[in-house]
């Protein structure tokens, strides 16, 4: 197979969104127990779930800068080691207030895995498979929570239920901790530390069939110009990629996507489920969609192009969060029907999300970037990623309960329409484009919609 190397180490890479992925979904089922054990208020409730976001703005600003100077490999065994020590933490948590301080050190894992594996695959990948194993991290990333969905499932009739769902994050954190070992960093940042020679085979492991000297040389000429002046200065072309890296992760997180991941169980019930443990199943069909429908886009991001797939992802995610909110509002006219259109409105925002935002928004904060300052303005776009979705994850249980279901998702669905203006106007399409070639389109001043 011509490029096994290559799917070997991007497979092991994307374990790191398998983990964060298993600790954004695990919570959805363990929350429900969690607050059997200690009766928690709506607010305590938002913090407990939230938590996690705390210490992953707090990792994703930090080690962005890091992922530059140590490179990308080490920066990844470091998150394996915290998602170890986090979910040990968690599972023997004696109260909420240590669940709170130990869901937040695994943050500071999920923070940092979020920008550095997407920019390792990146940075790995040919310009003709970028789009494609970028998005296998998306894909780990619903493999993640639809195990958690699963892990949910199988430990709720438990003992100690909530405590065994949170501890089973360890498997996969001691597989990728192993796996990235045996690793090579990425042949631009070997290159940016002069590691010619290191870069050379890394290329003719995972490329063997291109000439190396010349892209190590073409990688070269880009740092040189990047280098011309010793003190790095930002320039006025460096504001487009900013607007767009935060912009998507703004469509990513503020369309409400971890407000389902996240709680929906309680949203299942909410909605007429009269049961956890049914809920919970509910739940678990709701990830096997997300996890096949990324399989999709997967498929789809090579061949018909970033922008297409965000046009028809927000337009779907709109109209199933107006049918979403009209289920509650409508909820006496529908009476037990109503819990069947949740779940159908729920399935569809699923499907649109897994073959657009999900994948796609990862893709392009991926790719957007110069070299120079890739690895810093990947941690910019993940802080701002989990800003939202801290201000988000955190409201979203007040808004359930003092606005009602029907405006809580309204609210979602007119961000979906601002999204989608955005997108036509300031996204570029990177299909098939170099990572050079599209430094080079912002240093000239291309506008997004001319992108070639």
């Amino acid at each position: 197979m011509k490029y096994l190397w290559l799917y070997v180490i991007a497979i092991i890479a994307s374990l790191g969104g398998l983990l964060s992925g298993y600790d954004t979904g695990v919570i959805s089922g363990a929350l429900l127990f969690i607050n059997e054990t200690w009766n928690l208020t709506d607010a305590i409730q938002g913090l407990v779930v939230s938590a996690v976001l705390i210490g992953a703005v707090i990792g994703a600003a930090t080690n962005g800068i890091l992922a530059d100077i140590f490179g990308r490999k080490k920066i990844i065994m470091a998150t394996a080691v915290i998602f170890i020590l986090g979910s040990i933490m968690c599972a023997f948590a004696p109260n909420v207030f240590v669940l709170i301080i130990s869901r937040i050190f695994v943050g500071l894992a999920v923070g940092i895995v979020n920008f550095v594996v997407p920019l390792y695959l990146s940075e790995i990948s040919p310009k003709y498979l970028r789009g494609t194993l970028v998005s296998l991290y998306q894909w780990a990333i619903t493999a993640g929570i639809l195990f958690s969905y699963f892990i949910n499932a199988a430990f709720a009739h438990a003992v100690y239920n909530w405590r065994w769902m949170l501890f089973a994050g360890v498997v996969p954190a001691a597989v990728l901790l192993v796996g990235v070992y045996f690793m090579k960093d990425t042949p631009r940042w070997l290159v940016s530390k002069n590691k010619c020679d290191e870069a050379k085979e890394v290329f003719n492991k995972i490329e063997p069939r291109i000439n190396a000297e010349r892209r190590i040389n073409k990688i070269k000429n880009t740092l040189s110009k990047d280098n011309q002046n010793d003190k790095f200065t930002f320039k006025k072309w460096m504001v487009m990629p900013f607007v767009v890296g935060i912009g998507i992760m703004f469509a990513q997180i503020c369309t409400g996507i971890n407000t389902i991941i996240y709680y929906a169980p309680t949203i299942l019930k909410s909605a007429g489920f009269d049961s956890h443990i049914t809920a919970i199943y509910a739940t678990t069909g709701v990830g096997v969609v997300n996890f096949l429908m990324t399989i999709v886009a997967l498929y789809f991001t090579d061949r018909l192009g970033r922008k297409p797939l965000l046009y028809f992802g927000l337009t779907g995610v709109m109209l199933s969060l107006f049918a979403l909110g009209a289920s509650y509002n409508c909820a006496d006219m529908l009476g037990n029907a109503q819990q069947w259109v949740a779940v159908g409105s729920l399935i569809t925002y699923i499907v649109c999300f897994a073959m657009s935002l999900g994948p796609v928004g990862w893709i392009l904060v991926s790719e957007v970037f110069p070299l120079k300052i890739r690895g810093i303005s990947m941690s910019i776009c993940t802080v701002s990623n989990f800003a939202f979705n801290f201000f988000v994850v955190a409201s979203f249980p007040v808004l359930l309960n003092r606005l009602g279901g029907a405006w809580t998702f309204w609210i979602f669905g007119f961000v979906s329409i601002l999204c989608l203006i955005f997108v036509y106007f300031c996204v570029p399409e990177t299909k098939g484009i170099s990572l050079e070639k599209i430094e080079e389109n912002w240093i000239n001043g291309v506008k997004p919609r001319n992108f070639d």
